[in-house]
């Protein structure tokens, strides 16, 4: 019984999987946050009634597929930082993959629907967006808490500049994201200085 039951849990999982891949693919090839039921379940290889096994409605999967795509995020980000020792170019790190969602045509691609759709999403399911931010934020708390205690960063706060260089970053990706031509990397440049040179307010 537990053998069969095991089984069952394992072939659920992976119908969830299928159906979050299917919908991320799908949104990042076309560009739309939302694609039909239909569409993702077909992408998936599965039925309607399997999709509303897992799944109350679109908006439930929606969610699934936000916070697959922001954990894919912070692996990245925290894979870049992980090359680095020093707060200050850890902090950097961060700040160049965030841009990367833009300079990088794949990247684009994927972050656009939901960069653009931040405000909705957020009006929608603001604990689940909060939560997502969280875990790219907290990413940044530990090498501006270092910063601070070595004195290169004396004038930060590790919990509210996190959160700001969020919303800093985020800011600059939906504008650049909504352009029609590419980015251009002096823009990041620029940007990613300003932001590291007022993390260093205070510093000699």
């Amino acid at each position: 019984m537990e053998r069969a039951l095991e089984g069952r849990r394992a072939a659920y999982a992976q119908e969830v999987s299928r159906l979050v891949e299917a919908s991320f693919e799908l949104i990042r090839e076309r560009g739309v946050l939302e694609p039909r039921v239909g569409e993702i379940v077909s992408a998936a290889g599965l039925s309607n009634q399997a999709f509303y096994r897992h799944f109350r409605s679109k908006d439930e999967l929606l969610v699934a597929v936000l916070d697959a795509g922001i954990r894919r995020l912070a692996d990245y980000l925290a894979h870049r930082m992980d090359a680095d020792e020093a707060p200050e170019a850890k902090i950097e790190a961060w700040l160049r993959g965030m841009a990367a969602q833009a300079l990088d045509a794949e990247a684009a691609r994927a972050t656009r629907p939901f960069a653009l759709s931040r405000a909705r999403l957020l009006e929608r399911f603001p604990e689940e967006v909060a939560e997502s931010e969280r875990r790219l934020t907290a990413l940044l708390h530990e090498p501006i808490a270092t910063g601070v205690a070595t004195g290169a960063l004396p004038g930060a706060d590790p919990e509210r500049d996190a959160a700001l260089l969020y919303d800093l970053a985020m800011g600059w990706l939906q504008r650049e994201l909504a352009r029609p031509a590419p980015s251009a990397p002096a823009d990041a440049e620029h940007w990613v200085a300003f932001a590291l040179h007022g993390l260093r307010r205070g510093s000699a």
